[in-house]
């Protein structure tokens, strides 16, 4: 995806697993040992994961796994996980930089479906990016409400 004009502070790119524990553990672990920031898979070969700069500061990550839902068809999916926006640049829409970066990457990489399991608070943010819930809402220990939701690319 191309930076707009008025996004000229960012950079968007490809980072490490390893990268992304900066913006994961006070985004979505917080207070946790950042082991808890791994996730499985996350180094696998057809695990990719994005980082957003400003600047030079990372203030966003996502991660997208080849992984498949039994609670869909398609053969072809990835597993959105791990975003995450530092708080300071919340609101922003740099979120949705993000999801559409990796939208173009799954395309390129074959993809045909994007799922993944968000936060009760995050609904509104994935349904605006073109995600609908699928099933009920369902607990997750030490992190809490989800709901499972998809996409087609």
């Amino acid at each position: 995806m191309q930076i707009t004009k008025e996004h000229r502070h960012l950079t968007l790119k490809q980072i490490d697993a390893q990268e992304t524990y900066k913006v994961r553990l006070p985004v979505l672990r917080p207070g946790r040992p950042i082991e808890d920031c791994e996730f499985n898979n996350d180094s696998h070969i057809d695990t990719f994961h994005l980082g957003l700069y400003f600047n030079a500061d990372l203030i966003g990550v996502v991660t997208f796994m080849k992984t498949n839902n039994e609670a869909f068809p398609e053969s072809k999916q990835y597993q959105l996980r791990g975003m995450a926006i530092l708080q300071d640049y919340q609101g922003l829409k740099y979120g949705d930089i993000l999801v559409e970066a990796g939208d173009s990457l799954v395309k390129e990489r074959q993809g045909i479906l994007i799922w993944l399991n968000a936060r009760e608070i995050a609904v509104k943010f994935y349904e605006r990016n073109g995600f609908t819930i699928s099933g009920n809402p369902f607990n997750i220990p030490s992190v809490g409400t989800h709901y499972m939701m998809y996409k087609t690319i």
